[in-house]
């Protein structure tokens, strides 16, 4: 494969211990946001169909509301100590977490107790997924260069999509076969555990080496300066390397695409599909179980051809797709008489759902070398944390009060600042791409 021949041996071994730790975070993070379905009505107390679903919305939003501390936690570990450290680090707490998952007992057992750790553990996966992916992404940046850099990087989404689908794979042998659910977390502890020892062959980035090396001796330097009672020049530290407005808002409104569409894809159709279908918690695992190989032969499509293809050219190409999709969507969901229609929006939203892949090293390298760990991370952890919130309880009011129109009061005002973002990248990048709002503007002058 001529992406692989493009990577020197060190590299290959970073892109590989990287995606089996992203795997191994994904696997456990996903396993019980994929068996929601059966694990909420074993740790938290049952109550009215309404009630339930805010219930498990809690649940779910638990994961993602405290990241953005998280982010600054790893941030300032991986812009100070190194990304190494991070990386390693995440994989250790997301072991811990679902050691104390695999025994704790149920809300029969010992009540409210249940729901309140499984969700301090949810929190802490939440927390330790946050410096994995960003830790992983920043660090593969830093040792590649384009093109192959835009694969690379995009294969720790394609290992975090299979993390996803071996999760939803044990969800469906739980719920088919009897398989003990708690095996299924112990796994998960130990694998994780072996991959964090495993990463210690890591090696730390040499653009980070170098721009800490640069700064220790600058700070020397003025250290020396006070003791000889020279005046002192200011000097570039952590603080006052600049982080561009626009670029930070552009990332933050691009990695707002992917909650929303996993939201949708994997949750929102959930009680339809019950309500409408008759599928049971088992159907609606293994309906998700087909839907995540779909996510991830789509990802794995993005990060192969981009090697080839510009990423931000694949991106807005993706980006208009979906805009047509989010203004048909009402109507495609009111219509739908049988299963299959809505496994087929599902399929489509998957398939050209707005997200980071396979932009992500584009994105990235835009922040400063000493900063870019936390800015990143700070910034990827709240689109997570209020996409979530505002998808999975937002949802739940406005379709009761708008039906399925109230999708486009979300998804229209996120599609459309998502194709202005990739616009914005492509004046960054220097990448020609068909303007969004040049080609309204120019609509509207015809008129």
């Amino acid at each position: 494969m001529s992406i692989l021949k493009s990577l020197s041996r060190e590299q290959k071994e970073a892109v590989g211990l990287l995606q089996i730790g992203t795997f191994l975070e994904y696997f456990d993070l996903m396993l019980y946001v994929h068996m929601a379905v059966v694990l909420n009505e074993l740790f938290f107390p049952q109550t009215d169909p309404h009630t339930a679903s805010l219930v498990a919305a809690f649940a779910f939003c638990s994961t993602f509301v405290l990241r953005p501390f998280g982010a600054l936690i790893f941030g300032y570990i991986g812009d100070r100590i190194g990304r190494k450290t991070t990386v390693i680090f995440t994989t250790m707490m997301m072991s811990t977490s679902c050691i104390i998952m695999a025994n704790l007992p149920t809300y029969a057992q010992v009540g409210i107790a249940a729901a309140w750790v499984v969700t301090i553990c949810r929190i802490v996966q939440g927390l330790s997924s946050m410096g994995e992916i960003m830790g992983a992404q920043v660090y593969l940046t830093e040792i590649t260069k384009p093109p192959v850099q835009y694969s690379a990087v995009s294969f720790i989404s394609v290992a975090a999509s299979i993390g996803s689908v071996f999760a939803l794979g044990v969800a469906t042998l739980v719920t088919t076969t009897g398989f003990n659910w708690r095996i299924a977390f112990w796994i998960g502890a130990v694998i994780a555990l072996v991959g964090s020892i495993a990463r210690t062959r890591l090696r730390e980035t040499p653009e980070f080496i170098e721009k800490s090396s640069v700064l220790r001796n600058k700070m020397a330097g003025i250290t020396a300066q006070k003791k000889s009672g020279t005046k002192v020049n200011k000097i570039e530290t952590l603080g006052s390397e600049k982080i561009k407005h626009k670029t930070a808002f552009s990332f933050l409104i691009i990695y707002c695409g992917w909650p929303l569409c996993f939201y949708l894809v994997y949750m929102y159709f959930n009680p339809i599909l019950k309500r409408d279908f008759g599928y049971t918690s088992e159907d609606i695992i293994f309906h998700n179980f087909i839907l995540s190989l779909i996510q991830f032969v789509s990802t794995l499509f993005l990060a192969v051809i981009c090697y080839r293809i510009h990423p931000l050219k694949i991106l807005r190409f993706v980006g208009g797709i979906f805009l047509v999709l989010v203004m048909i969507l009402p109507f495609l969901v009111n219509n739908a008489t049988q299963y299959w229609h809505i496994f087929a929006i599902q399929t489509a939203i998957m398939c050209f759902s707005i997200g980071d892949v396979p932009g992500i090293s584009i994105f990235i390298k835009n922040f400063p070398v000493l900063r870019r760990v936390t800015a990143t991370s700070f910034l990827y952890s709240v689109t997570r944390a209020v996409m979530y919130v505002v998808t999975s309880f937002g949802l739940v009011y406005l379709t009761d009060v708008f039906g399925s129109y109230g999708l486009w009061l979300i998804m229209l005002p996120v599609t459309l600042s998502y194709l202005w973002a990739i616009d914005h990248y492509g004046v960054l990048e220097n990448v020609r791409l068909p303007r969004l709002m040049s080609i309204f503007r120019k609509r509207a002058f015809a008129r």
